[in-house]
């Protein structure tokens, strides 16, 4: 495996080619007033996109839409809960060269990529909806865990598969405590408490659809015995579970040749579960930064791993001080794309989400 990174100051791309396989991290920030000029790479010059996570303003959903060509790729918009939707904050893709990837299509919309290589099948959902836009949150939320299920079905997967989730809930703060039971009763009805747990962010944030929520999801069959999916827990939290919340901290694939961490929303939360640094974003981003590096510490990890992160700020603005306190720790420029977005707890200021890459196994 060999990683290259090209870096700008709004754009950043990290490539991991295994033999004639290209997979391509594109995460870009917003450059300037014109809100759509964020979309000018996209598609990018070589690759298919594989998917594309947006994060802004839906009213420049279909004039973005139109920009990349009609975007017939998996695309999950959000306009986060804070944000005025005047702007559009980041961007992030997936693009795959070397190998053939079948589009997965629900009710007459593109929303999955599917395609395989030597070790496993994989499956990357973005922008599943509920199949009711009128039903109350409850049977949405249940609805989006089913399509999700109903679309990996299309390609020979279930919902055992999956190992990552995306779950942005229009006016989180209002019902993030249902939403989670909604979800403890669907895994606990199909056994997820008795295997792997996905990894997970839970985002407070809208979408053009006008849905209670919207969902991805990232689901990974190994084709042999040399490939492992497990769970990782954080040295500086609790398990999620244990307030209810049901994600991993972490997962992480391993390969013959690489290893691919998969790091939850973190954000800045005491080892017994309760909010830390109420009102002082800076204290939040730094501990928030503690604990992801202590995950990534201990797989045996650095932040120069980083292939993907997005950053959730409940003030935009605050994109300058993780910056800040990102050069002031000595951590390299990350690939990370901005979104303006409610964290799920009030008193919560920042999340952070982040994916690494690293060769062979952890001594």
């Amino acid at each position: 495996m060999n990683v290259t990174r090209q870096h700008s100051e709004h754009t950043d791309v990290i490539t991991l080619e295994r033999g004639a396989l290209q997979e391509r991290f594109i995460s870009v920030r917003r450059n300037g007033t014109d809100a759509l000029a964020i979309f000018d790479d996209f598609p990018p010059a070589s690759g298919t996109m594989v998917a594309q996570m947006v994060f802004g303003g839906c009213g420049f959903h279909d004039a973005a839409r139109a920009r990349m060509a009609g975007a017939g790729w998996p695309l999950l918009w959000v306009q986060g809960d804070v944000c005025t939707g005047t702007h559009v904050a980041g961007v992030q893709a997936f693009a795959l060269d070397g190998s053939p990837l079948r589009r997965v299509v629900l009710d007459d919309r593109v929303v999955g990529s599917f395609w395989s290589d030597a070790d496993a099948d994989y499956c990357l959902l973005a922008g599943i909806l509920p199949a009711d836009l009128t039903a109350d949150r409850t049977i949405q939320t249940r609805s989006c865990f089913e399509r999700i299920e109903a679309a990996l079905q299309m390609v020979g997967m279930d919902f055992a598969h999956v190992i990552r989730t995306w779950l942005f809930l229009d006016n989180l703060l209002d019902w993030y405590d249902e939403f989670n039971a909604a979800r403890t009763t669907f895994f606990q009805e199909h056994g997820v408490f008795n295997r792997l747990v996905p990894a997970s962010t839970g985002i407070g944030a809208g979408n053009p659809a006008g849905a209670a929520l919207a969902a991805g999801a990232l689901a990974i069959r190994p084709r042999h015995n040399r490939v492992s999916i497990q769970e990782v827990s954080s040295p500086l939290q609790c398990p999620a579970t244990k307030y209810r919340s049901s994600f991993s901290r972490a997962v992480e694939v391993g390969y013959p040749d690489r290893r691919l961490l998969i790091i939850s929303g973190t954000a800045s939360i005491a080892p017994e579960g309760q909010s830390m640094y109420a009102g002082d974003v800076g204290k939040q981003i730094q501990l928030t930064l503690d604990v992801v590096e202590a995950i990534l510490k201990s797989r045996g990890m650095n932040w120069q791993n980083t292939a993907r992160a997005v950053g959730y700020f409940r003030d935009i603005h605050d994109l300058a001080i993780f910056d800040a306190c990102c050069r002031a720790r000595g951590i390299p420029p990350l690939p990370l794309a901005p979104a303006h977005a409610t964290v799920c707890r009030g008193d919560l200021l920042f999340e952070m989400e982040l994916d690494a890459v690293a060769p062979c196994a952890p001594n």
